[in-house]
């Protein structure tokens, strides 16, 4: 499992790497279809982190919970 997780946070380390890299690029053109490809690249490059940061702590919630509850279950047989 730890195996997986550190590819997977390679892979993200990846994409948000690539994102800060096509927002600077964006933003030395001076083109009306660039301002928009700045635009969703400066987005994204918010939006990723902060919804990867709300999924994790969500999950950690549910599998807390669950556990706990899980444990109580297995007790009472």
């Amino acid at each position: 499992m730890k195996h997986i997780k550190r590819i997977l946070a390679l892979i993200g380390l990846i994409l948000l790497l690539g994102l800060y890299l096509l927002t600077f690029i964006f933003a030395l053109f001076d083109n009306d279809s660039t301002k928009l490809l700045f635009k969703a690249s400066l987005f994204s490059t918010i939006a990723i982190p902060t919804l990867i940061y709300i999924y994790t702590y969500i999950y950690k919630l549910i599998k807390k919970y669950y556990g706990k509850d899980k444990e109580n279950i297995d007790n009472q047989k």
